[in-house]
């Protein structure tokens, strides 16, 4: 799907304060970002931000990054973030592939992946965020207790992601092919607006969660 370019929106995100220019210069000093210093938590490919603006509401002793690649979906996000500030969210406009660029060794603690692009041609594999070669990024910049939480609607790409993960030398530590009706799994559960949108259809919700071996 091709997304419709808004004009103005990377001059909006260059002069938002909630925005991080330059992120590789922060690399190891995240913390300096935020009033205080907490567990730092990221969303890669956050969309419009509703998922991570509700956990930054919701929790507000831990630190969010939300991470969105495309201008024109991001500034969506900014726009919501001018209505109700949050101290404790920061938005990065960047390409997940550079993340090891970003954040050093044990910098970040959680990371959520929601509804990612599924790649579906094989060829394509490798950009999957699922992918092995994604999870040896993870693997250099998540505390060594960090864990992976991933939510789809897309069947195919949540067996790939099953069986991917392994090869990578991680562990799925739980998973449910019916989030909204796996008791366990769904407490606590903040939708994002695909997740809206896709339940309400009555397509189901795959859900997995991802550690290291060991």
């Amino acid at each position: 799907m091709r997304l419709r370019n808004i004009p103005g929106a990377e001059e909006a995100i260059l002069s938002s304060p909630y925005c991080v220019k330059e992120p590789e210069e922060q690399k190891g000093s995240w913390q300096r970002q935020f009033p205080s210093s907490q567990p730092l938590h990221i969303e890669i490919g956050m969309g419009k931000g509703r998922f991570i603006m509700d956990m930054a509401a919701a929790n507000p002793k831990i630190n969010y990054l939300g991470i969105e690649r495309y201008s024109s979906v991001l500034l969506r996000a900014l726009q919501k973030m001018e209505l109700s500030p949050l101290s404790n969210l920061k938005f990065i406009c960047m390409d997940a592939a550079d993340l090891e660029n970003v954040f050093d060794q044990n910098e970040v603690s959680r990371i959520y992946l929601n509804f990612s692009d599924p790649w579906p041609k094989d060829r394509h594999a490798k950009r999957r965020l699922t992918s092995r070669q994604f999870f040896t990024r993870y693997d250099r910049i998540l505390t060594p207790e960090g864990r992976i939480e991933f939510k789809t609607d897309n069947q195919a790409l949540f067996d790939f992601s099953l069986q991917e993960i392994p090869e990578a030398a991680w562990h799925v530590d739980a998973y449910t092919r019916d989030l909204h009706h796996d008791s366990v799994l769904n407490e606590g559960n903040i939708m994002t607006e695909y997740e809206e949108k896709f339940s309400s259809k009555g397509n189901p919700i795959y859900k997995l969660i991802a550690s290291r071996c060991g």
